[in-house]
């Protein structure tokens, strides 16, 4: 498989597939692709894999594509204004991200459901409880709102980062959550009540922008209907 990121901030993934080569994608991730190229929905897994995507907020099905009679190419979009970032995945070598990050993936990448350990991560960190985990081997897109921000955390080393920021880290990095500062920060600071902290050792990936904070931008312009 060969692959490259084209646009800026509107990126899509186009992907080479030779034959007996295949990805697959969300639901309704296809921008593209050319005209041999199959395309086919399936319960990925099964019905209890089918569920647990529903958990993470991905659909029931996911849409498997391979080209027939030869090579092929299928271009996948993000569904937000942003960045799309290919994660290599190996034994060891896994990746957590955040619901709705992911995007394709090569066939023999699996991408499971994980879940927070601490009930306050999961009240306040802003990702939730129910985290997407990608083991395997083998290629996968993940997408995010804004640009990307990467980091190695050494060990013991710390990042604090607004709720709702964090795309993905490797496992062992630690995720916890820690209020602002005091009263008049959290109410006044205009960053929320709670901050979320990343422990090294391990590289984490941030977004400088969040769904719900792009939704708000552009709240204040849509058209209002008279009642």
């Amino acid at each position: 498989m060969k692959y490259r990121i084209m646009g800026d901030n509107l990126q899509m993934a186009l992907v080479e597939l030779a034959q007996n080569e295949k990805v697959y994608a969300e639901a309704g991730a296809m921008n593209h692709m050319s005209g041999n190229m199959v395309m086919e929905a399936r319960a990925r897994g099964g019905l209890m894999s089918g569920l647990k995507r529903k958990l993470m907020n991905e659909t029931f099905f996911v849409t498997e594509f391979y080209p027939s009679g030869g090579s092929g190419y299928v271009a996948f979009r993000g569904n937000v204004p942003g960045k799309i970032m290919p994660v290599e995945i190996a034994p060891g070598k896994e990746f957590i991200v955040q619901k709705d990050a992911f995007l394709a993936a090569e066939d023999s990448v699996n991408l499971e459901i994980t879940f927070q350990r601490r009930l306050g991560s999961g009240f306040f960190g802003g990702e939730g409880f129910i985290l997407e985990k990608l083991t395997g081997q083998g290629t996968a897109f993940i997408n995010a709102a804004g640009d990307f921000v990467e980091y190695v955390l050494q060990p013991g080393q710390q990042v604090k980062v607004s709720t709702g920021c964090v795309v993905g880290f490797e496992p062992t990095v630690h995720f916890d959550i820690q209020t602002v500062g005091g009263l008049k920060t959290m109410f006044f600071g205009g960053e929320g009540v709670f901050v979320t902290i990343l422990t090294g050792p391990g590289r984490i990936v941030l977004q400088s922008m969040t769904i719900g904070n792009l939704a708000m931008a552009i709240y204040p312009f849509l058209p209002r209907t008279n009642q």
